[in-house]
């Protein structure tokens, strides 16, 4: 390489450094694991089984952000499930590959968000930060009774979706989201409000379903609020959803509790629905989290799921979870 060559490199060099420095691509994931014994409500066999995803379902993806200037910049989510129990991709072979999200977007501090593809719901989000379980589809009451009961449709994220959310307002911030129809049956759309300041946070959040012609068209509130002592984290979570194909309304209490113990927390959370016809269902979740590290913990946790008229199903699940 002669000087000239040396010198155009070297320029060409300094005038990406700014320009890489205001991008960033994260590779990130998390792999949960247990083993342990189930008896779903109205079985009478147990059944022994190494599970992936009994406390949080696990996944992998790809987010990144590009600084356009002026204080805003373009975003991008590729987000996949994973069955990490047999090594394959998505929570159920009907899931496409990027199920959990695939949108791209802008943000700006002073205009807020807005993204564009498919996205995790506002519902799933507030279900998820008011229960003591978290987004657990094995162990959370809250997550079983609004997601899995057949009580509220459209999963936990839309397809062919815009969301907007606000920038925060002193703890405050709001979102509208709406995904098309595209010709089979109606739109989803959905508005929430949350606010978080200190130990105090709360949320409310509406839904209606009307997208896919195949699945019963649903509306739903939820007002979701928790407060944090120091020594007990207390959440309460009431909604009332109505299935507007079947004509049938559900109401749903929710009510949990963490408390620091050593480097982890002791879980509870109880749970109940109360349906216009059909069968109740009152499900109790207890457990203990401990943090190996900021990144690894083991827990242990054990749920009685009661459906009105059947006999009672049992879990207990031993498990790790590894963040990366």
């Amino acid at each position: 390489m002669n000087k000239k060559q040396a010198l155009l490199s070297a320029l060409v060099t300094l005038a990406a450094g700014p320009a890489l420095a205001q991008s960033s691509v994260t590779a990130f994931g998390l792999i949960d694991m247990s083993i342990g014994t189930g008896k779903v409500a109205g079985t009478n066999a147990s059944i022994k089984t190494a599970d992936s995803g009994k406390m949080t379902t696990s996944h992998f993806g790809f987010r990144g952000m590009e600084d356009l200037g002026g204080g805003v910049a373009a975003t991008f989510q590729l987000e996949s499930f994973l069955r990490a129990d047999i090594g394959n991709s998505g929570r159920s072979n009907t899931d496409n590959f990027w199920a959990r999200n695939a949108n791209v977007g802008l943000t700006s501090k002073e205009w807020g968000t807005v993204k564009l593809g498919r996205n995790t719901t506002t519902l799933f989000v507030a279900a998820l930060n008011f229960n003591a379980f978290g987004d657990s589809f094995g162990y959370s009451p809250t997550i079983r009774h609004i997601f899995t009961s057949g009580t509220v449709t459209g999963d936990s994220g839309w397809s062919d979706s815009v969301l907007y959310t606000t920038p925060n307002y002193s703890g405050f911030t709001a979102s509208a989201f709406v995904a098309a129809g595209e010709g089979s049956g109606g739109r989803n759309v959905a508005a929430s409000g949350t606010y978080v300041n200190g130990p105090l946070a709360g949320a409310l959040v509406y839904q209606k379903v009307q997208k896919d012609a195949a699945v019963d068209d649903t509306s739903v509130w939820m007002a979701n609020g928790s407060y944090d002592f120091g020594a007990v984290k207390l959440f309460g979570q009431y909604a009332k959803a109505e299935n507007l194909t079947r004509r049938v309304d559900y109401k749903i209490y929710e009510v949990g509790a963490s408390v620091p113990i050593g480097a982890g927390k002791l879980l509870a959370q109880y749970g109940e629905i109360s349906p216009s016809a059909g069968a109740g269902r009152k499900t109790w979740t207890v457990g203990y989290d401990y943090w190996l590290s900021k990144r690894t913990d083991v827990y242990l946790v054990g749920m009685s799921d009661k459906i009105e008229g059947l006999a009672a199903g049992n879990s207990v699940s031993l498990g790790m979870r590894h963040r990366f």
